[in-house]
């Protein structure tokens, strides 16, 4: 059987179904059903609702060109029709859906899934309605092209999506305790992992002690890669580490972190949800 070509990547779904995004959230139609919410909607029924001025369509091509996923950008300023609803992303894979069964199809630490999927066309098309001008000289942007390009016109810069690397850390004691702490922006009485974005320079070990100092006031040694996530909010990659607490009492910053505690295994607080790589550590961890 003949392969595709890289630069004619077939559609990953019927051209019948689409996702349509307006930033990290996804629109569903009046009577849409929640626990589908990952396989799309119908194609139709959005051409129907939104005037062409008012999208963007792009099939945004898997890592290795095999398919792409058909999808539509919603510009920002612009509401959607009565009776859409729209669903945040985040909050679908950190269990703030619930009708939206988000727990059947967990981060699962290796390989691709219906999520990354999902997570890898929502930043492409965050980057999209991000990038309709130039950023050097103001000029409207050529559609991307095969490569997930755009190029202006007039004076030739070239812009990819954008990415933006970040680390989460799971720190554990002598005790085989782990610290979780409570992040001001986090819905409910949610623990999770220390995480921080990387400087310009840093080294990702660098960024892990200065974060967990930063935020905690630990210090950490024997600090080992986990694992990776891709996580369109808006444009990061979340890069998992474990390590060691080496000194230090918890003092939390009061600027980004409330609260944080060592836990043992029989008395965990409300976790993020499966979807994060956040959870996945915890959950390793949790099984010894």
């Amino acid at each position: 059987m003949m392969k595709q070509s890289p630069q004619t990547p077939i559609p990953l779904s019927p051209s019948s179904r689409c996702f349509v995004f307006r930033g990290a959230e996804i629109l569903i139609p009046p009577g849409a059903d929640l626990r589908r919410l990952l396989e799309g909607v119908s194609a139709d029924k959005v051409r129907a609702a939104f005037k062409p001025e008012e999208i963007e369509y792009l099939e945004v091509p898997l890592l290795d060109r095999s398919a792409a996923v058909p999808c539509f950008s919603l510009y920002r300023c612009v509401l959607p029709p009565p009776g859409w609803e729209s669903v945040s992303l985040r909050a679908l894979v950190s269990g703030g859906v619930p009708e939206a069964a988000a727990e059947a199809v967990p981060y699962c630490g290796a390989g691709p899934s219906a999520l990354s999927t999902v997570f890898r066309a929502c930043h492409v098309m965050q980057w999209l309605s991000d990038s309709v001008f130039c950023g050097s000289c103001g000029s409207r942007n050529k559609i991307p092209t095969p490569e997930l390009a755009r190029v202006c016109p007039v004076c030739g810069r070239v812009e990819y999506p954008r990415l933006s690397p970040a680390i989460i850390v799971r720190i554990c004691n002598r005790d085989g305790e782990i610290l979780l702490a409570h992040d001001r922006k986090f819905v409910g009485n949610i623990y999770s992992l220390i995480a921080g974005f990387c400087e310009a320079g840093e080294r990702l070990e660098d960024t892990v002690e200065r974060e967990v100092f930063e935020e905690v006031g630990l210090g950490v040694r024997n600090i080992r890669y986990v694992g990776s996530q891709g996580w369109p909010f808006p444009n990061s990659l979340m890069i998992g580490f474990a390590a060691d607490h080496s000194g230090g009492e918890i003092r939390c910053d009061g600027v980004e972190i409330e609260d944080a505690r060592w836990f043992g295994r029989d008395s965990l607080p409300e976790l993020p949800g499966h979807g994060s790589i956040s959870r996945f550590m915890i959950e390793e961890w949790r099984a010894g």
